[in-house]
């Protein structure tokens, strides 16, 4: 069930995050790249803008039905798609805890719209994702933890370069 692998990814992220003092937690390894608080910035607004999005067409009687997608291939970092600019985050600092909570806040009220909606009408209704088209209510759930992962695979590589040069 996509519950426990969107657990395991979230818990994993918030260990790496754990692993990094406030300062490196808010450093960009360069120019071009997010720091890792940037990084938790973005999944926030992401899971905040698929919430808003699922509520709505969960409204609309009018949500057309749509296929299956291949989502899993958004975990592959070799496929570049540029983040809505709705979801790029500021450059702003911020604390460790502060985002962690924000994420929180974000998945419960993932999991709060997944509980109080009948399973059927997610397989009936689809949202419209950049790159898949309508993807079906019942899989961005999945989703949320496969964007997710490939996010974690991005911090992985964000922390080696801000540990491996200290400013």
């Amino acid at each position: 069930m996509f519950l426990e692998k969107n657990n395991t990814i979230r818990a994993e992220l918030f260990r790496l995050v754990d692993s990094l003092s406030e300062e490196e937690f808010n450093r960009k390894p360069d120019q071009n790249s997010w720091s890792p608080k940037e990084i938790m910035e973005h999944l926030v607004k992401m899971e905040n803008t698929i919430v808003k999005g699922i509520k709505s067409e969960l409204a609309d009687p009018n949500s057309p039905h749509a296929k299956k997608k291949p989502i899993q291939v958004s975990t592959l970092r070799l496929i570049k798609v540029k983040a809505p600019k709705y979801t790029v985050p500021k450059p702003d600092y911020e604390t460790k805890e502060v985002m962690k909570s924000q994420l929180h806040a974000a998945r419960m009220e993932l999991l709060k719209v997944y509980a109080n909606n009948d399973y059927q009408v997610f397989q009936d209704k689809s949202l419209k994702h950049p790159l898949f088209g309508r993807v079906p209510l019942v899989q961005w759930f999945p989703f949320v933890g496969l964007h997710e992962k490939r996010h974690l695979k991005q911090l992985e590589k964000t922390i080696k370069k801000i540990k491996g040069h200290k400013n």
